[in-house]
């Protein structure tokens, strides 16, 4: 075999097993829409009463004792049926304004997330679910799993980029999104409606910064430590700088500054020449247990 055709032979392997790695595997939900779901919009009543029931007072979940409840994890998956259902992009006209659409996503992908780990549970961390072969961390979960969102079977990864941060055009939305990890921002309680998603996504962003495990100064080696997820996103964040009106060359501490409380905002004016490192990701569920 010459050179020409090994390489063929090579690529078409590597093909092989990339086709192999990133085959979805599709995640079907079992039940029908409520009988009594809306005719017109659409109701997330139902997940947020969930939410309420078994998110700690600390954002975690209690999967636990969500799994153990037959009835909860049925309600979910009626919930569930819905979001497979309808969807801003094959019923339109259930979502009239930019922010339902929005909120349509980000409750919808914070509730698959949640039922792929009750299906599973227990498990010790998302990243427990691999490909064949795991080329990066969470592939088999936030890549390969396919979830239906009206009618379409989109991957997490699809969801986050194609239609949350498309749709929204607002960074702040990394704050609400949960990927069930402790490095996560917390699962919230309550869910936005599409008037009071501005008010929701400016609480969400304060909460996230003003928790030192996400922002914190040191003085004493002249440091900023962030979130690992400031570094994923980083370009997501200085494009809303940049949208705000404001310079990109004030870099990730003047993005932070914009969404910060006053107090941590002075800080990090004081330590805009420090170095900004960035903590270690903590994929390990976000288990707790709801008092």
């Amino acid at each position: 075999m010459n050179i020409i055709g090994a390489v063929i032979v090579l690529l078409a392997v590597v093909a092989l097993v990339g086709a192999w790695t990133l085959r979805p595997l599709l995640q079907h939900v079992a039940g029908p829409v409520p009988n009594d779901f809306s005719s017109t919009g659409f109701d997330h009543s139902s997940f947020e009463l969930l939410l309420q029931r078994f998110v700690t007072a600390d954002g975690r979940v209690d999967y636990a004792r969500w799994h153990a409840d037959p009835t909860a994890r049925d309600q979910l998956s009626r919930y569930l049926s819905a979001v497979a259902k309808f969807s801003p992009e094959n019923h339109p006209e259930r979502f009239a304004t930019a922010e339902e659409r929005t909120v349509y996503w980000l409750s919808a992908y914070n509730a698959q997330v949640i039922g792929a780990i009750l299906a599973r549970w227990p498990l010790s961390s998302v990243t427990d679910v691999k490909a064949p072969i795991e080329v990066v961390r969470g592939l088999g979960f936030f890549y390969k799993l396919r979830f239906e969102f009206g009618g379409e079977m989109l991957s997490l990864y699809d969801v986050e980029h194609r239609f949350v941060l498309k749709g929204a055009q607002d960074a702040r939305v990394h704050f609400v999104l949960n990927c069930g990890s402790a490095s996560c921002p917390v699962q919230r309680p309550k869910l936005p409606s599409g008037a009071d998603l501005e008010p929701y996504l400016a609480q969400a962003a304060r909460d996230f910064v003003s928790d030192q495990r996400n922002v914190s100064v040191d003085h004493g080696k002249k440091q900023v430590v962030l979130s690992k997820i400031f570094d994923w996103y980083k370009s997501d964040f200085l494009d809303e700088m940049s949208r705000r009106g404001q310079a990109r060359t004030r870099g990730l501490l003047g993005y932070i500054a914009l969404i910060a409380p006053a107090e941590l905002a002075a800080q990090l004016e004081a330590a805009r020449d420090y170095d900004v490192v960035f903590h270690s990701y903590d994929w390990s569920i976000n288990s707790g247990v709801h008092e």
